[in-house]
C-alpha cells in the first residue's frame, strides 16, 4: 500500500509520522472545530470532485471566531493544500478529508489563547448510513445543546460528545438514528446531519436559531429542490407531533448525504417506503456531486489534471 500523507505543522508527512503530545491542549478540553468533506470518484472521468469545499472552509473560518481562533491559511489556501495533499494520495474512490483547526499548546487549563495549528487527513469512506433503505429513527432522551452553551453551529469537536450519547443510545434501543429536541422541545437535527420533512408538497426543515449546525449539504438539498423540481423550502420551528405526519422525511449532510427516514418512534412515515421526492433528491445528488450536472459544476472541485 503506498503511503498516505497528513498535511500538519505546515507540511507534507506521512500517517503514521502525524502525531500530537498528550498534553495538546485541543485533546484535553476538545478546543477544536472540524469540517467534514467528501470527494466523489466518477470512474467515467476517472475523476475525483471535491463537494463545495469553498463553502467548508468559508465556515471554518466563521467558526474560528467563537473559539478565539486565527486561522493562518486564508479560504484559498486551505483549497489549496487539500487538493494538493488529494493528489499525494491519489484516490481512486469515494473519499473524506477532515480539515482541523485546534489549540495546540501544550498546556493545562481550559483557556481559549495559545497556539492555533491547522491540519488536514483523508481516508476511504462509503456511507456513513445505509442509504439505500428507509431508516428507522426515534426522538432522543438527549436534548441538543443550546447556542449559549456550546453553540451546534459552530462545530467544535468537544460538542460531539451530545452527539455521541444521542447516536449510541439509540442504536442500543435497535433504532439506525435519531432525531434532537432543544430544550425547548423542537426538532433541531438528526446525531450529526440535518433533518427535512416533506408536508403537502413543501420541504420543511428547523431554522437556524433552533440550535442545529447550518448545514452546507442542507442548504445544497434547498437550492436543489427550488431549482430542478419547483418545490418551496421552508425553515421554520417544528415540533415533535409534526415529525409524526409528515408525508415523508429524510436527514442530510457530508456523512448522511440523503438518508429517507421511514419510521419515527415506531411510527410508519408516510407508506413506509422511500418517498418520491426524496427518491428524486437523493438521484439528484449524487449526480450533482459526482459532477454530472454542468449547472452545478462550480460546486465541483476537480483533483486530477486533465
Amino acid at each position: 500500500m503506498s503511503t498516505q500523507y497528513v498535511f500538519m505543522d505546515g507540511k507534507f508527512v506521512p500517517e503514521q509520522e502525524a502525531k500530537i503530545s498528550v498534553k495538546t491542549h485541543a485533546f484535553l478540553y476538545g478546543t477544536s472545530i472540524f469540517e467534514g468533506i467528501r470527494g466523489y470518484w466518477n470512474p467515467q472521468e476517472k475523476q475525483i470532485y471535491i463537494f463545495r469545499m469553498k463553502e467548508h472552509y468559508e465556515r471554518m473560518h466563521k467558526n474560528a471566531k467563537i473559539m478565539h481562533m486565527v486561522p493562518e491559511y486564508s479560504i484559498d489556501e486551505m483549497c489549496g493544500l487539500t487538493v494538493e495533499l488529494m493528489k499525494k494520495n491519489a484516490p481512486e474512490g469515494d473519499i473524506y478529508i477532515r480539515p482541523t483547526l485546534y489549540k495546540s499548546e501544550c498546556e493545562i487549563g481550559p483557556k481559549l489563547t495559545g497556539k492555533d495549528s491547522f491540519l488536514i487527513f483523508t481516508c476511504i469512506i462509503g456511507d456513513y448510513i445505509d442509504i439505500s433503505k428507509g431508516l428507522s429513527v426515534c426522538v432522543s432522551s438527549w436534548n441538543r445543546l443550546d447556542d449559549n452553551t456550546i453553540p451546534p453551529r459552530g462545530k467544535i469537536s468537544g460538542a460531539y460528545v451530545n452527539t455521541g450519547l444521542v447516536k449510541t443510545d439509540a442504536m442500543n434501543a435497535g433504532f439506525d438514528e435519531a432525531i434532537v429536541l432543544s430544550k425547548d422541545g423542537l426538532v433541531t437535527e438528526g446525531s450529526a446531519m440535518n433533518v427535512y420533512l416533506v408536508e403537502n408538497g413543501r420541504l420543511i426543515t428547523s431554522r437556524a436559531v433552533d440550535n442545529i449546525l447550518v448545514g452546507i449539504t442542507r442548504n445544497t438539498i434547498k437550492e436543489m429542490a427550488q431549482e430542478e423540481l419547483g418545490l418551496e423550502a421552508v425553515e421554520k420551528a417544528i415540533n415533535r407531533t409534526e415529525l409524526y405526519m409528515a408525508d415523508e422525511a429524510f436527514f442530510c449532510g457530508t456523512g448522511a448525504q440523503v438518508s429517507p427516514i421511514t419510521s419515527i418512534d415506531h411510527r410508519t412515515i408516510g407508506d413506509g417506503k422511500v418517498g418520491p421526492i426524496t427518491k428524486k433528491l437523493q438521484d439528484l445528488y449524487f449526480d450533482i456531486v459526482k459532477g454530472k450536472v454542468e449547472k452545478y459544476k462550480h460546486w465541483c472541485t476537480p483533483v486530477y489534471d486533465n
